[in-house]
């Protein structure tokens, strides 16, 4: 979670239906029922004082690291709070479906892979990601992961996967055209809308999409948002 963003600074901390975006995507996590601890990585930068600030107000524990180094903070929080497997979610997800988390686990631990994510093959709408991998790959790649590898971290393992156990999770039908991540003002328009309908709960990618499906003038809203290009972000 930062509160840097060259299209929406301070986003994290934009309130939908009274909670922050940060705090949705916590309790989205933490519903899916898989977790035995969840920690917000952040920075030093005093900007992100905020998220320290927001995440002592919502219960949950905090790290800070290194601002272009995500590798780093993921293994200092690894460091204070021991795992063996880590899920990684980023804070502009407010639409983090739990029940997509808890299959992604149970599919991960089922296959005994090192690591699994739903973007291999996009086919769930953007902002929807789930990630788990091993913490022993975290800690097997730190020697080795460079440049834009340290803050993309799953980028190594994508350009190394003869190395690792690597799957994919797709749905049917593809849902790729759907764009629910927060980047930007027209992806805020769309979401405060979705969060007006639904209110406080969390909604499942299935629900989400069929009363999207006859919405079409809500899809429109942030269909020419673009995402930015690895070496952009």
């Amino acid at each position: 979670a930062l509160m840097g963003s060259s299209r929406l600074p301070g986003k994290v901390l934009r309130r939908l239906g009274g909670r922050t975006v940060l705090d949705r995507v916590v309790r989205a996590a933490q519903q899916s029922g898989v977790l035995d601890e969840l920690v917000v990585a952040t920075t030093v930068e005093p900007a992100d004082d905020a998220i320290v600030a927001e995440c002592a107000a919502i219960g949950v524990p905090c790290y800070r690291g290194p601002v272009d180094d995500v590798l780093t903070r993921f293994l200092g929080v690894l460091d204070r709070h021991e795992s063996d497997v880590v899920l990684r979610f980023t804070a502009d997800c407010p639409l983090l479906d739990p029940h997509l988390v808890a299959r992604a686990h149970r599919v991960f631990v089922a296959a005994d892979v090192d690591y699994l994510t739903t973007s291999i093959t996009r086919t769930l709408p953007r902002g929807l990601d789930v990630e788990v991998v091993r913490t022993s790959v975290l800690r097997a790649i730190d020697p080795l992961a460079t440049d834009h590898h340290r803050t993309h971290v799953t980028s190594y393992i994508y350009t190394h996967a003869d190395d690792f156990d690597v799957i994919g999770l797709t749905a049917q039908p593809d849902l790729s055209h759907l764009r629910l991540t927060l980047d930007t003002e027209d992806d805020w328009r769309l979401i405060e809308a979705i969060v007006g309908h639904f209110g406080d709960e969390a909604v499942s990618v299935r629900e989400l999409a069929d009363w999207l499906a006859d919405r079409p003038e809500l899809i429109e809203i942030n269909a020419h948002v673009l995402q930015k290009a690895l070496v952009q972000a």
